[in-house]
């Protein structure tokens, strides 16, 4: 396991292809669901400077905060509602450029302006939703979910 993050700058593809490796590298021998969400929510907060990321976990009928880094944030969301909700009931990546305009968004800060959810997956079933915020609209691209879907298929379901 890595103890420090080697911050890259450069294009978003520079930055991922960069970050990858290292967070496989912080993953490798680890187990445990939620001490693996965790240091992956701070390398992500850590080599983008994101608004908030974190993980929220299922449980029963409804998602259930998780590991985060960024200011406090909703601890129960329910199926279908919000962004993370939603990608839990469709099962896939959502990307929102302008929170304001999402059906239903549930504005756990006013600083929020764009927002990517991307599920993670355990013998067919989502287990687990990774929310990524920024304070600037339209920051995120397919790219970032393409990347970010290699990054939450490295974490082990152990719940």
């Amino acid at each position: 396991m890595s103890e420090s993050l080697t911050i890259k700058k450069g294009s978003i593809k520079e930055q991922y292809e960069s970050l990858l490796p290292q967070i496989e590298a912080l993953l490798t021998g680890e187990t445990d669901s939620v001490a693996c969400m965790a240091n992956v929510a701070a390398a992500l907060k850590a080599q983008f400077g994101f608004f908030w990321v974190g993980f929220y976990i299922v449980r029963n009928d409804e998602l259930v905060l998780g590991p985060f880094q960024g200011p406090i944030a909703c601890t129960r969301i329910k199926k279908g509602k919000g962004v993370c909700g939603t990608s839990w009931e469709k099962e896939e990546t959502i990307l929102v450029p302008n929170v304001d305009e999402f059906p239903g968004h549930i504005a756990c800060s006013s600083f929020s302006k764009s927002e990517i959810v991307v599920p993670l997956f355990s013998s067919g079933k989502v287990w687990a939703i990774l929310d990524v915020d920024s304070d600037v609209l339209n920051d995120f691209s397919s790219e970032d979910g393409y990347y970010l879907g290699k990054i939450v298929e490295m974490i082990p379901f152990n719940l």
